[in-house]
């Protein structure tokens, strides 16, 4: 961060189910502590995203399949923090959050207003107010698809092997890592 080589301007968010394989369940707490559950897929585990860029992710969090991205949302904006040079708090809030209509809603448009963080994400057909949209920005989220695209050229990442959460988050940041590298 001190060079410059993070982008705190934007942020992209998104999630991707990951397919667990058989051997993943019997987990010792519990799927659900696990990070483990079903979905229209079958037995998953959902990542949700935090990037800066096609190769830098800034923060992810684990949950079951069934999980909906609007549930990810808080706990992604809390983490990710970078320490700064010299005294200070850490930063961790980007200018602008970029996201998919999944995470259209009320609430997630409230917290970012809160915190200060612009916003590019598109309205669904239901919602009854639709503001400015900069169609442009919101092109630039393909950056986290290319790196969710990536991340997942790993065999590992692609299909979930682990039986705890913990594990399996470790080889995110491995992969994570590799590709920062």
């Amino acid at each position: 961060d001190a060079e410059g080589k993070i982008n705190w301007a934007i942020h992209y968010v998104d999630g991707t189910i990951v397919r667990a394989h058989q051997h993943a369940a019997g987990a010792p707490r519990g799927a659900e502590a696990e990070a483990l559950g079903r979905s229209q897929g079958g037995f998953s585990t959902k990542v949700h995203l935090r990037a800066a860029d096609e190769k830098h992710l800034m923060t992810f969090v684990l949950g079951p399949g069934q999980q909906h991205e609007a549930l990810g949302f808080e706990p992604l904006m809390a983490g990710g923090a970078v320490k700064r040079r010299g005294r200070g708090r850490p930063k961790h809030r980007p200018g602008r959050i970029v996201g998919d209509k999944a995470y259209s809603s009320r609430k997630i448009r409230g917290y970012l207003r809160r915190h200060g963080i612009r916003i590019t994400i598109p309205h669904k057909v239901n919602e009854h107010r639709s503001g400015p949209f900069d169609r442009a920005i919101y092109r630039m989220r393909e950056q986290v698809e290319r790196l969710i695209n990536r991340l997942k050229q790993n065999r590992r990442i692609a299909t979930r092997y682990e039986k705890c959460a913990a594990n399996y988050y470790a080889m995110w940041l491995i992969a994570a890592t590799l590709l920062w590298l």
